[in-house]
């Protein structure tokens, strides 16, 4: 059940026009949005979400809207979940706070037990951070280390993918493949080196998958040639990535990155952190491939968004070597690295999951979604929509046959459009994402379905 109707009453203060007017200033005044161009947002004005229930939220002045991001491919099982809240409120009775620096507590350990049990393959150890990147972080510095453990003291590279995205830290960005996200705090950290994205509909070698020889997947093993495999420590991939339209690769795609890594010795991160817990009809899109990392990152989901958390979950291979001497010890940690009332926050919302088989709905909704969301390319300006369970991209083009990315002045319109109509989405600058909470109906689908048909025909009239 929601606590949706007991906040009436700070809402009713809040909607009143002198309160609302000065809160629209202040946060015009005070807050720094994320990703987010100040002078165009003070232009246009603050947008400001008061409350969330299931799968919708509500502005300041009581208009509401599907939540088609999920807040930011975060909240799985909805907004509004008292079972949350009661978990978080009875953990802050009887320990809000610990550390993990040579101590433990119940929460951390149950938690970190339940990851070995639901993540592939044999992950076994959680190492606890707040965000994604830092997650990455985590992963990153973990196989560096691990490699020097074991004698290979100048494997320090790490490789990832152009039109990745994997974090905000100097690290994580480092890893990033957007040249957007990374040119304005460049140079960045030295040893990362960054390959073609399997992307088939946009393929960087000009080819039409089955007839390229993989050569996406077979660039990691090139690029480690080129550098000398005594020099890398680690791959990172995103199993579907989002970031720059929703990617899923071809079925060979992973078995492959997997064979390569094992032949150079080089560690497997899949970076999960928005595809985790159940979003792609799977508890983790890993699954998809029956791909078994070495360390895979996660955040977001594994809280739904009610408490900042997340985890990098370590293989027993990697782990090995800082178990087996009182030599070597990694050195990193947080504060809140493992926080108590975050762990009890996250060991409730992988019930509901459970409890409620939101894995499973997200595989049957989120078909039914794509399904209709692919009725878009009817669009001319629609140039493809692919995605996976509940998480998929529209590829929004000038041309079908060149598929040059529309003007993005069109992008926005679409964009500022929804909202009238009362839908939220994940903005890019060449589309969109649709990335709802896995409690989705599927007259809520339709719903969402029904406004970007009518946004991209406005748009359609409008500018072609």
């Amino acid at each position: 059940m929601s606590s949706y109707k007991t906040e009436k009453a700070s809402v009713k203060d809040i909607s009143r026009t002198s309160k609302k007017k000065q809160l629209f200033n202040d946060a015009l005044r005070y807050v720094w949005h994320q990703y987010t161009q100040m002078k165009k947002y003070s232009d246009r004005g603050s947008r400001m979400i008061v409350k969330g229930e299931e799968n919708l939220v509500e502005d300041i002045n009581g208009k509401q809207y599907i939540d088609a991001e999920a807040g930011m491919y975060t909240t799985l099982i909805g907004h509004g979940r008292e079972e949350i809240a009661e978990a978080v409120s009875a953990q802050m009775k009887r320990l809000e706070y610990h550390s993990l620096f040579e101590y433990s507590h119940p929460l951390a350990t149950e938690l970190a037990k339940k990851l070995a049990q639901i993540t592939p393959g044999n992950l076994r150890v959680s190492c606890f951070g707040c965000t994604g990147s830092e997650a990455v972080e985590i992963a990153i510095k973990i196989s560096r280390q691990f490699q020097s453990l074991k004698g290979f003291g100048r494997r320090y590279k790490v490789i990832a993918r152009r039109r990745s995205y994997h974090g905000i830290t100097l690290g994580a960005l480092s890893a990033t493949g957007l040249t957007k996200l990374r040119e304005a705090f460049e140079p960045l950290v030295p040893g990362f080196r960054h390959i073609p994205h399997p992307d088939c509909y946009c393929c960087e070698f000009g080819k039409n998958y089955p007839n390229c020889n993989l050569d996406c997947a077979r660039a990691l093993e090139r690029q480690i040639l080129f550098e000398g495999p005594e020099t890398v420590a680690a791959f990172i991939g995103e199993p579907v990535s989002v970031a720059d339209g929703c990617i899923v690769p071809v079925k060979e795609y992973w078995p492959m990155i997997r064979e390569i890594c094992d032949k150079y010795g080089v560690v497997l991160i899949a970076d999960e952190v928005l595809v985790g817990f159940g979003r792609t009809g799977k508890w983790f899109a890993s699954e998809h491939w029956d791909l078994n990392p070495d360390i895979m990152t996660v955040a977001k989901a594994i809280t739904s968004g009610y408490l900042p958390l997340s985890a990098a979950i370590i293989s027993e291979d990697i782990a090995k070597p800082f178990w087996e001497t009182e030599e070597h010890t990694f050195q990193h940690g947080g504060t809140y690295s493992g926080h108590p009332t975050c762990c009890a926050c996250a060991l409730a919302n992988i019930k509901i999951i459970e409890q409620e088989g939101l894995v499973e709905r997200a595989a049957e909704v989120g078909k039914y979604l794509g399904e209709k969301l692919k009725e878009l390319t009817e669009h001319a300006m629609v140039g493809h929509v692919s995605g996976i369970g509940l998480i998929h991209g529209i590829q929004l083009v000038k041309d079908k046959k060149t598929k040059e990315v529309l003007d993005k002045k069109i992008v926005d319109f679409i964009r500022e459009e929804a909202y009238e109509q009362g839908l939220t989405y994940r903005y890019r600058t060449n589309g969109l994402n649709i990335a709802p909470p896995a409690t989705l109906t599927y007259e809520q689908a339709d719903k969402i379905v029904e406004i970007l048909d009518l946004c991209l025909t406005k748009a359609g009239r409008k500018f072609l």
